[in-house]
């Protein structure tokens, strides 16, 4: 089960993030006279996107960032995101392009590999006031002497259909709980346009009709699958998502995050494959 809390650790981690608020006035201007009169600096414009982190550089040694790492900032000052493993939130404002983070929190889950270690240098990058800039796509942040810098890239919201999901905790009132382990990013799928849902329970293709309204997805067919059996993990999570699939689900879209829960409350997230994958071949009924 996910676990949140205040850490020092997450707080650090969350000082990415940039709040584009109102403007801020120039450093040693007078609102009154002069001809810098009324001018203002304006914040770093990066509310309302969905930046994934690309790499960290810290003292020459660049790391590159895990898929789903990414970060969301609302213009409300409250922002979300992910380190690759662990979700975080905080309460942030900005000057200019100075970065400063009022509070952070964040879940507090294993990350093994290159997971753990990618976070583990996120955190050290990110230790203090950081510089931003934004160039098209792309968002930076330096540490003031220069030897830390966080590289991101926009990206564009997923839409429900023909997008891949990759199912990464299952839900229960509200409350997220981690895939039997060993099955984590064996679940994926699509929802056609034409109707069909495909993809893969954990362990066994499968395909179905279902039928999608602006808050609802229902499964109107039999789910046909093929017949592999696999370790214990995957089939346990197969046999949840299975039982899951009969009976209408109301969604919740995010930017590239997905929500589907029945009337009783049980269900299941997904989050957007961040790089296009072939999809598997569907079984025939």
């Amino acid at each position: 089960m996910l676990k949140t809390r205040t850490t020092a650790a997450t707080a650090v981690l969350a000082s990415l993030v940039v709040l584009s608020a109102c403007g801020t006035q120039k450093s040693g201007a007078d609102p009154g006279s002069g001809s810098g009169a009324g001018t203002v600096a304006p914040d770093v414009p990066v509310t309302g996107v969905h930046w994934n982190f690309e790499t960290v550089t810290v003292a020459g040694k660049e790391s590159r960032a895990p898929d789903g790492a990414h970060i969301e900032i609302a213009a409300s000052g409250r922002a979300s995101g992910n380190s690759g493993c662990n979700g975080f939130g905080a309460e942030v404002s900005v000057q200019g392009d100075t970065v400063t983070v009022k509070q952070g929190q964040g879940t507090e889950m294993a990350c093994p590999g290159e997971r753990g270690a990618f976070e583990a240098v996120l955190q050290k990058a990110l230790a203090g006031a950081m510089k931003a800039k934004v160039e098209g796509d792309r968002l930076t942040l330096t540490s003031p002497d220069g030897k830390n810098v966080v590289a991101l890239t926009s990206e564009p919201p997923a839409p429900l259909q023909g997008t891949t999901w990759t199912v990464d905790s299952l839900l229960s009132d509200q409350t997220a709980a981690s895939l039997p382990k060993g099955s984590e990013g064996k679940a994926t799928f699509v929802v056609d346009k034409d109707g069909k849902v495909r993809g893969n329970l954990g362990c066994n293709r499968f395909t179905a009709t279902a039928k999608v309204t602006p808050t609802t997805l229902t499964v109107t067919g039999p789910v046909v699958t093929t017949r592999m059996i696999c370790s214990s993990p995957q089939m346990q999570l197969e046999t949840k998502l299975h039982e899951l699939l009969d009976g209408p689900l109301s969604y919740e879209l995010g930017h590239r995050s997905l929500t589907l829960t029945g009337a009783d409350g049980e269900g299941f997230a997904a989050t957007a494959t961040a790089k296009p994958q072939e999809t598997p071949t569907a079984p025939k009924p």
